[in-house]
This record gives C-alpha cells, structure tokens and sequence, in this order.
C-alpha cells in the first residue's frame, strides 16, 4: 500500500474516532463539523474528502458501532448449539450493550432521529425474518430503548434485563 493511501485511511479512521467521541458526548445535534475539525486537528478540506457532511460521517460512526455490536452478539452466541438458547443468548447480550454509552447515543437515541425511522429500522431487518424474529426484535429494541432515555440507565439496564428474560421465559419455557 502507498504512503498516501495509507496516510488516507489513518486520517479517515482517526476522524470516525473522534466523531464518535463527540457524538456520544454531546449528541448529533450538539456535535457541529466545527467541532470534529477542532478535536481531530484534521483540515476542512481533508474531512470532506472523506465525508460529503455531517450526516455521512455520522454514518461512518454508527457503521462502525454495527460493527462492534454484530461482533459482540456473535461473540455471546458463538458456543451455542441450541437456537433457542442462541436467541436467548443475544437478545439479553443486546439488552446489555444498551448500556453502554457509545451504543446508547448512536444506535438508539441518534440514529432513529438522523437516518429517519424506516431507514433505522431496516438496518436490522436486512436479510428475512419471520413474523415471529421480527416480535422478537420489536421487544428486545424496545428494552433498549427504554434503557438508553432512561434518566438512570443502570437501574434501567437490570429492570431490561429482567423484563428481557422473563418475556423470553414466558414465550419459549425456562430455560432447561
């Protein structure tokens, strides 16, 4: 690879790193491209060679924050045979990442608001689900939601959490 390629990709990454920050700080609408430019150190010019605007590189952001959720889910459901435990597996593996921050603004309270609801919503139901994945996924985000505008998410989280594996329970039996 070239040096410029390179020095490309360096500041293209090291500009989605500091709009995450950003945006999980102070929100899409408190982050300005003023902003981004001040903490990255990076030219007007150079981050728009990158990002058309705020919204595609807030884009990048939330592509990169799928990124880490997809693998985090994996990762919980990785050694487990049994798709019924799987789906229980991820779904309160979900319900947990709610709690975390960078997830909390981006994926769920942001990106509703920036990319609209349809186009939000068809991030997660790229590929087929059934009727029952897609009640399944409307209950599960619907905890997240409620997690991530909660005034105190870590009471939040538990109650989710709770609410998350009892409605599991209740719709597939205990776990055996």
């Amino acid at each position: 690879m070239n040096k410029n390629v390179a020095r490309g990709q360096a500041t293209r990454a090291h500009l989605i790193d500091v709009a995450t920050r950003l945006f999980t700080e102070r929100g899409y609408d408190g982050t300005s491209i003023e902003a981004v430019l001040a903490e990255s150190g990076v030219s007007r010019g150079s981050l728009y060679h990158h990002f058309p605007g705020k919204e595609a590189l807030f884009w990048a952001v939330l592509e990169g924050v799928a990124t880490r959720v997809g693998e985090e889910l994996a990762a919980a459901t990785r050694d487990i045979q049994d798709p019924v435990a799987a789906l229980r597996a991820e779904c309160l593996a979900w319900i947990r990442l709610a709690g975390d921050p960078v997830v909390q603004q981006t994926a769920l309270i942001d990106a509703p608001a920036v990319l609209g609801w349809q186009r939000w919503r068809e991030l997660d139901e790229q590929g087929s689900l059934d009727t029952f994945a897609h009640i399944v996924l409307a209950a599960t985000y619907e905890v997240a939601l409620m997690i991530a505008r909660a005034e105190d998410p870590a009471p939040a989280l538990s109650a989710g959490e709770s609410a998350m594996a009892d409605f599991l329970d209740r719709l597939l039996g205990a776990p055996g």
